[in-house]
């Protein structure tokens, strides 16, 4: 197969239906990308239509410009850990522990000798809301904020001004390394730095770090790395792959930069795979419930789109999908929804307008990935002979 490059960019959240379990994850009626549209009234997204966004959402036939369909996700969980891994090749048959009651006492305990000082916090929260409830505490006191949620995540928040940066990091590190091990070891610890007051806004700044477990098994990033390729991670990716499979990483301050340096990056000439994560959908719009803004991120992206395909080679094949949902409109919670995703093929040596059905793994697209560039397979079912145009 005559194909150098796979572009691979991930919609962070944007799901595309409840899935067939979703009823045993509180996620029945849950459907990020229906829902945004619809409470958006008048929002088009033309160019996704063209991809068939129309055909994999609500079944409608059309002249299509790609080959499209939805995927299942089979790993435990509704996390962007679980998601990107099954993506690149891991099924996970265990979910990441989760703390709906905050930490072990054991756990905080051994943390707080290590980093020298009380925590503040230690329950499940959302971010914006624990830094204004425990500010004044935090900046008097100097105690970080330990909080998480329904996502397997410690989440660790400071003032910069209060903790510096570099402090803030340290504290991350000792987390991941020394504290979330063994059975509590959580999918991400997470740096929350944050800037301003209450009175005049606080601000949670770019600066935000995840320190991921590492890849709890051989992902394609690792066997295309081995194979003497690129494999460049753009946004999120570093963070979630734990650096692992890597050969280049780039990180973001939002979408449209992320977007831009996605463009760029196509517009230089290598082999092997680009990976890009296009956080602000689940971080800032769908887990804040904000549908508009939700809305206008998708249209930034359906009008990068054409960008996107027209600096693409012929040698080239584009994925677009994403890890799961967060339905900005959904009323059971505020977290991320257990859904199928979007799963959209395009390139010159792409089959046109083919219908890819509900695969059964996200990881039949890294399949497909793998068979492409003659690599070793590791999980799901390719579909590269359904689609490559010889």
């Amino acid at each position: 197969m005559n194909i150098k490059r796979a572009i691979v960019v991930v919609l962070d959240s944007v799901g595309a239906g409840e899935a067939d379990d979703a009823i045993e994850y509180g996620d029945w009626g849950a459907n990020t990308l229906l829902h945004v549209l619809q409470y958006n009234k008048g929002l088009r997204l033309p160019n996704m239509e063209k991809l068939g966004l129309k055909g994999l959402l609500l079944g409608k036939k059309g002249d299509y410009i790609s080959a499209y369909g939805r995927m299942k996700e089979q790993s435990k969980g509704k996390d962007s850990i679980s998601g990107h891994g099954e993506m690149m090749g891991i099924i996970l048959n265990k979910a990441f522990p989760t703390y709906p009651n905050g930490f072990p006492k054991e756990m905080i305990e051994k943390f707080e000798k290590l980093i020298g000082r009380k925590v503040l916090g230690n329950k499940p929260a959302s971010g914006t809301a624990i830094i204004k409830e425990l500010y004044d505490e935090h900046v008097k006191t100097g105690y970080p904020i330990v909080y998480t949620s329904a996502d397997s995540v410690f989440q660790i928040a400071a003032h910069k001004s209060v903790i510096p940066l570099e402090e803030l990091y340290k504290m991350c590190e000792i987390a991941r390394k020394e504290v979330c091990v063994g059975e509590n070891a959580v999918a991400r610890v997470i740096a929350r730095p944050f800037i301003g007051d209450p009175e005049h806004g606080l601000v949670r700044t770019s600066e935000r770090r995840d320190y991921a477990l590492k890849p709890q098994g051989k992902t394609v990033l690792d066997t295309m790395k081995a194979s003497g390729r690129e494999v460049v991670g753009v946004g999120k990716i570093h963070d979630l792959f734990a650096g692992v499979g890597l050969t280049k990483s780039i990180h973001t301050s939002n979408n449209i930069d992320g977007i831009i340096k996605t463009i760029d990056l196509i517009r230089e000439d290598f082999e092997g795979l680009l990976f890009t994560n296009l956080v602000e959908f689940d971080s800032h719009w769908g887990h804040r419930r904000n549908y508009v803004a939700y809305g206008n991120g998708l249209k930034d992206f359906d009008e990068a789109l054409p960008d996107i395909l027209n600096s693409m080679k012929d040698t080239d094949i584009l994925f677009i999908t994403a890890d799961h949902g967060c339905d900005p409109t959904f009323k059971a919670h505020t977290d991320h929804t257990r859904e199928f995703v979007p799963i959209i093929v395009y390139g010159k040596k792409v089959r046109r307008n083919y219908y890819l059905g509900l695969r059964n793994s996200f990881s039949d697209m890294g399949d497909t990935i793998s068979e492409i560039f003659g690599l070793e397979h590791i999980n799901g079912e390719s579909f590269a002979k359904e689609i490559i145009l010889e």
